[in-house]
C-alpha cells in the first residue's frame, strides 16, 4: 500500500468542527458549558505557549476556560488547595496541571490530587488503570493515538 500524505491542519479543522457541534448540543440540550482549568507554575516559555494554546482553543470551541499562572515558588500546599477548589467547582469539568512542576513539589501528590473525572491528562492512577484494561472513561490525546480498543 503506498504512503498517503495527510494534512494535520485539515484533520484538526475537522475535529474542531465536530467538537463545536457537540459543545453546541451540550449547551442546547443540557444547558451545560464545558469548563477547563489550566494551572502553570513558573515561567517556562514552552509551557506558557502550550497552556496558552489550550485557552485559545477552548475559547474558539465555546468552552469556558480559567487559567492559573502561579509563581515557581508556590508551595505544594497552595497548589493542592487550588486543585481541591477546582475539583469542587461545578463550572470546571477538566483540570490540566502543566507538568513537570518545580522540583519542590511532589508530582505524585499533584497527580493524585486531581479528581479522576476531571483529569484531562489521564495521569491519575485510576485513569491509567482503566486505560490499561480497556475501560477508560475518556481517552487522553496521546494514548488515543497509539492504542486502539
Amino acid at each position: 500500500m503506498p504512503a498517503e500524505i495527510i494534512s494535520g491542519t485539515e484533520i484538526a479543522k475537522q475535529i474542531r468542527e465536530a467538537l463545536k457541534q457537540e459543545i453546541t448540543e451540550l449547551k442546547e440540550k443540557h444547558n451545560l458549558i464545558p469548563g477547563l482549568a489550566t494551572v502553570l507554575l513558573g515561567e517556562d516559555s514552552a509551557s506558557k505557549v502550550y497552556v496558552g494554546q489550550k485557552g485559545k482553543i477552548s475559547r474558539d470551541l465555546g468552552i469556558y476556560s480559567e487559567r492559573y499562572d502561579l509563581p515557581a515558588d508556590t508551595s505544594e500546599e497552595e497548589l493542592l488547595a487550588l486543585i481541591d477548589k477546582l475539583n469542587k467547582d461545578p463550572q470546571i469539568h477538566g483540570i490540566l496541571v502543566q507538568m513537570p512542576p518545580p522540583k519542590h513539589i511532589n508530582t505524585t501528590r499533584v497527580i493524585y490530587a486531581v479528581e479522576p473525572k476531571k483529569d484531562v491528562d489521564g495521569f491519575h492512577p485510576m485513569n491509567v488503570g482503566k486505560l490499561v484494561i480497556g475501560e477508560p472513561d475518556y481517552l487522553p490525546c496521546t494514548p488515543t493515538e497509539s492504542i486502539s480498543f
